[in-house]
C-alpha cells in the first residue's frame, strides 16, 4: 500500500525532505517522476503504465502536502519503516487502505524510480 497524508495536516513539512523518492509535495504543487529519482523520459512504470517522467502531473492535494502513490515505496529498500510517518507531529501520515501493494511490488517499484542511479 502506499501512504497519504490526511487533511489533519498542518503544512510543517516536515514529511518532504525524509522522502527517498521524492514523493512529497506541498499542497497545490505540480510534480514530476523524475523529481528526485533517476527517470528521464518517456518511462514504463511498475504497474506498465507509461509516463513522460519529465512532464508535470496535476496536484494530488491542494490544501495540504501531498504523497503521489506512483512515487510511494513506504521507504522499502531504503528504511524499516515510512521515514513521512515518523516524522509527523501530528500523525497524519497513514495507510492508504484504497492502495494496496505487496512488499515484492514496492520493491520493484523502488528499483523503477532509481534505475541508472
Amino acid at each position: 500500500m502506499a501512504i497519504i497524508i490526511t487533511q489533519e495536516c498542518i503544512n510543517c513539512g516536515a514529511c518532504e525532505p525524509e522522502c527517498p523518492n521524492n514523493a512529497i509535495y506541498e499542497g497545490g504543487a505540480d510534480w514530476k517522476f523524475s523529481d528526485g529519482t533517476g527517470l528521464k523520459g518517456m518511462v514504463k512504470l511498475y504497474d506498465g503504465k507509461e509516463v513522460n517522467a519529465d512532464e508535470y502531473q496535476e496536484p494530488v492535494d491542494m490544501d495540504v502536502y501531498f504523497i503521489s502513490p506512483d512515487k510511494c515505496t513506504e521507504c522499502e529498500g531504503f528504511h524499516e519503516e515510512p521515514q513521512c510517518a515518523a516524522v509527523c507531529p501530528v500523525d497524519c501520515c497513514v495507510d492508504d487502505e484504497d492502495v494496496r501493494e505487496s512488499v515484492e511490488d514496492l520493491l520493484k517499484k523502488k528499483d523503477i524510480l532509481h534505475i541508472g542511479e
